[in-house]
């Protein structure tokens, strides 16, 4: 990575890293994997009178080494903050909250953007493209703000919020509500949390428990953000989920099974849709993408004395319905086995597992094979945001350490391939603009192989309110990406990001 770029990190953090910066949730209770920021808010509140208010402000550094075309330029830093402020109050019938978010970008590359299909150079072209080819950005918008009526065993919540599926219970084993959040939790619905922005949902949420066991449903549409700074706006698409989480026990296990169900309509039919079609098909294509996605997932936690601690998950789903003018049969599934032996130091954590999302074998017919992520954080399942679920293949192995309280270690290694030749390499977490479909696809030229990747990320919590992550990736391309890329099918991604909380 270019020395400049280092230096330009790091001078932006040592301006921001000064205990005003803000921040997320602290690092994972010991032995447990270290949750994506930002997750659900589960902030410090404070008093101010009759209310309570709550301050996070994530600020990061990012330095980019793109893989390498022809043209445009892959080698670059920026820097982002985001800033969260809220009120609100509980009562004993209903809760009431409103959040503003203030949002900055600097320093965004003007030329990290090449023609196709080379296209955006890493996150940096994205932010350009997404605020109008400004290279630096700021705005304040309403992040969320809701009313949520309560009883002992069900509540509604109406307005705007952020949503996550998979979170709708909290089990009280701590591993088996790590594995939860970390590697079941937004696939499909999810605030984009990596991103500078973010994005929330307007609409309504009711939950109901029986037991131990919870019902949930969402409708609602998701708002503008993610890579555009300005978050207030609403999209046409309507997104509706239900879910039923049952908890399974035993005298040494625990685990826990979720049935879903999710319908995805974007009435943008104006919006040139992003899959392995001719152009000119895909512009002819006006109608609309309604889509109802069926899954399962189940996950369990077995304990023994003499070998430490076993889980086991799996998840999958089936997707049906219309893609414009194309019949939607697409289906995913991941299966991952993970171990903590019985040793104190360090406590080691290893997982391996296997990912699919179906890919379209045939761009001529009537069928759209490819599996649809819907709006998802895919930067939970894939730290080096440049690749997805969508028509990939992942073997993945992890390892967690934990050399102290403090200190949190993470390393992963993943091995990629398209599910299918004749499907296109795609990138994206979902739709955030009026005018933008929300993913983008490039050539495969008949090739799978797309790239091995190892990473390493550090989690420290200086103090109970303030915490900083240092995350370095590298990537060797394989032949999706050589081809795209004859200059240099490397890419890395480095960032130093610190977080405040009060």
């Amino acid at each position: 990575m270019a020395r400049k770029a280092i230096l330009w990190a790091a001078g932006f953090l040592s301006f921001w890293s000064y205990p005003r910066i803000a921040a997320q949730q602290p690092p994972a209770p010991i032995g447990q994997a270290q949750p994506e920021k930002p997750t659900p808010a589960s902030t410090t509140k404070h008093k101010l009178g009759p209310v309570e208010i709550h301050v996070n402000w994530r600020a990061r550094a990012e330095g980019w080494n793109w893989f390498k075309g022809d043209l445009g330029r892959n080698d670059y830093a920026l820097g982002h903050s985001l800033l969260r402020i809220g009120i609100g109050q509980a009562r004993d019938r209903f809760d009431w909250q409103i959040e503003i978010a203030q949002d900055t970008l600097l320093g965004l590359p003007s030329d990290a953007i090449a023609p196709t299909p080379q296209g955006q150079l890493g996150l940096g072209g994205t932010y350009y493209a997404a605020n109008g080819n400004h290279s630096n950005n700021a705005s304040a918008f309403v992040k969320q703000a809701f009313l949520k009526f309560k009883s002992p065993v069900r509540n509604l919540r109406v307005g705007r919020f952020e949503f996550f599926d998979g979170l709708e219970i909290q089990p009280k084993v701590t591993t088996l509500a790590s594995l939860i959040q970390t590697r079941i939790s937004q696939r499909l619905i999810a605030n984009f949390g990596f991103s500078a922005v973010q994005r929330s949902f307007d609409g309504a949420t009711f939950s109901s428990n029986f037991g131990k066991s919870n019902l949930t449903f969402l409708a609602a549409r998701p708002t503008e953000g993610v890579f555009q700074v300005d978050g207030m706006g609403e999209l046409d698409i309507d997104v509706y989920y239900g879910a039923f989480n049952l908890p399974v026990e035993s005298k040494h296990s625990t685990g826990q099974i979720r049935v879903f169900g999710l319908g995805y309509i974007d009435h943008r039919t104006i919006v040139l849709k992003t899959d392995n079609r001719p152009l000119a098909s895909r512009a002819g294509d006006h109608g609309r993408i309604e889509i109802g996605t069926y899954g399962a997932d189940y996950l369990h936690v077995f304990n023994t004395a003499k070998f430490g601690k076993f889980d086991i998950l799996g998840w999958g789903a089936l997707q049906t319905g219309s893609w414009g003018l194309l019949v939607q049969r697409a289906g995913a599934f991941v299966g991952e086995l993970g171990w903590q032996p019985p040793v104190q130091s360090l406590e080691p954590w290893l997982s391996g597992g296997y990912s699919y999302g179906s890919g379209d074998g045939n761009s001529n017919d009537s069928r759209h094979g490819t599996f649809f992520q819907v709006l998802t954080t895919p930067r939970l399942y894939a730290r080096f945001p440049f690749y997805n679920m969508m028509n990939n293949q992942d073997f993945y192995g992890t390892l967690n350490l934990r050399p102290n309280a403090k200190l949190q270690l993470r390393s992963e290694a993943h091995t990629l391939r398209l599910a299918s030749a004749a499907d296109l390499w795609y990138l994206g977490g979902g739709a955030f603009q009026s005018q933008t479909f929300g993913y983008t696809g490039r050539p495969s030229n008949g090739q799978q192989g797309l790239a091995n990747v190892w990473d390493l990320s550090a989690d420290y919590q200086i103090t109970p309110w303030f915490s900083a992550t240092l995350y370095y990736a590298h990537a060797w391309g394989k032949g999706v990406i050589s081809d795209i890329y004859p200059n240099g099918s490397s890419a890395q991604l480095a960032y130093l990001e610190t977080s405040f909380h009060f």
